[in-house]
């Protein structure tokens, strides 16, 4: 696959942006992230999107008269291989910043190091809540939603909707039960009429989804919050259509309208199912997001993924920070991203001063087929403004010692 060769080569070599002429030292950028194995279907777009936003700057002269580089490393979706890929990021190729991470242990790790060395980390896919919230310091950002951001998001659209009768099931880890209490905690808050009649939880990758929805349809539940993630969502939502369980009970799934599941199951998807998402490459219809998927398309020959989105803005945030900092150093640059907002595919999104968390905004849909697709989309589509679900401050900071 070119994507794959792409990256073979890249491996451990700064990536040279040509089409301009520079005279001063680059602005070296460190990629930690998995490239083998499943979590490639969301670093790949997070890597593409990143190149894109990096690539136009350059070929407008770069930033403060210097282009930018990138070094690549693969943490095999180990957070001991991912420290160790930081260690030598920043101690042997000196880079100015750090980015990536699919597995949010990595994230933890790396950040815990980053705030010894004092060098600026943003985060593009792993969702933890730690990374800005208990975690949480100077030199770390969030590019990307956190499970927290999730479980609100998600709360708000369910508490406008008549059911009151909740059972929770998924797979049994950090991320599943994050957004599993996120949305129930959120949701109970919202509407304290709503029960929680049971709960079942699987081993992370269980193939064999069809013991645990059979149990839940026992249980008679006017809705179910489903907690799968990664690779699991897309077999999750195969089950749901083999078994018919659409049909006989609503259900929700983080991710579940996002394109990175319902490509692979193509027509085969579930229609019905309700999720959300950051991004769809078809929504918003504005001139920002249709020249940003034509781009996207023309570099990649596919459609931008939600992880497109985030490396996009990553990229976005470096260049627009630099141009405010004035200057190539570090705590001028982390001073400067405090509060920048930006404008992007999905609207202007601030980096909050107060956690370095980014505003993005959470699109509610539900599965649908579509004219002109041979996947299903997102229909019924309810935009959540980060300023309504994003954590406030005070939470926050009052999670932090």
């Amino acid at each position: 696959m070119r994507t794959l060769s792409l990256i073979a080569v890249t491996m451990c070599f700064f990536v040279v942006i040509t089409g301009v002429a520079f005279g001063a030292a680059p602005i070296k950028v460190g990629i930690v992230d998995t490239y083998t194995g499943p979590a490639l279907t969301y670093s790949q777009d997070v890597l593409d999107g990143f190149k894109l936003a990096i690539e136009e700057a350059n070929k407008k002269g770069g930033v403060l008269g210097r282009k930018i580089e990138f070094v690549i490393r693969d943490d095999k979706f180990k957070p001991d291989i991912a420290l160790t890929m930081a260690k030598d990021l920043i101690l042997k190729e000196q880079v100015d910043i750090i980015i990536g991470t699919t597995n949010s242990a990595a994230a933890l790790a790396i950040s815990d190091f980053v705030k010894r060395e004092k060098v600026p980390f943003i985060v593009t896919d792993s969702k933890s809540e730690k990374i800005t919230g208990e975690k949480g310091h100077r030199y770390v950002f969030n590019a990307n939603e956190n499970t927290a951001m999730i479980g609100k998001a998600t709360a708000i659209a369910l508490a406008k909707r008549p059911y009151k009768r909740y059972f929770i099931t998924g797979e049994d880890y950090e991320f599943g039960h994050a957004c599993a209490d996120g949305v129930w905690k959120n949701l109970k808050a919202l509407k304290p009429d709503v029960q929680l009649i049971g709960q079942s939880w699987r081993k992370v990758g269980e193939a064999d989804v069809v013991p645990y929805l059979t149990a839940v349809l026992q249980e008679k539940p006017d809705f179910v919050i489903h907690a799968s993630g990664g690779s699991g969502v897309v077999n999750l939502l195969k089950t749901i259509k083999s078994t018919g369980f659409a049909q006989k009970v609503p259900s929700y799934q983080h991710n579940s309208t996002e394109l990175a599941a319902l490509a692979p199951l193509g027509m085969e998807a579930p229609e019905g199912i309700m999720g959300t998402s950051n991004y769809h490459f078809y929504f918003p219809a504005t001139a920002d997001n249709k020249a940003f998927v034509e781009k996207f398309r023309k570099a990649y020959k596919r459609y931008p993924r939600s992880t497109a989105l985030y490396g996009y803005i990553t990229g976005q945030f470096i260049v627009k920070g630099y141009e405010k900092a004035k200057k190539i150093d570090r705590e001028k640059f982390i001073d400067a991203l405090e509060g920048l907002a930006i404008n992007t595919p999905v609207g202007k999104i601030e980096m909050r001063a107060c956690d370095h968390q980014a505003t993005l905004p959470m699109f509610f849909g539900v599965t649908k087929k579509a004219s002109g697709y041979d996947f299903l989309i997102a229909s019924e589509i309810v935009t959540i403004p980060g300023k309504d679900y994003v954590p406030s401050c005070e939470e926050v900071l009052k999670t932090r010692k």
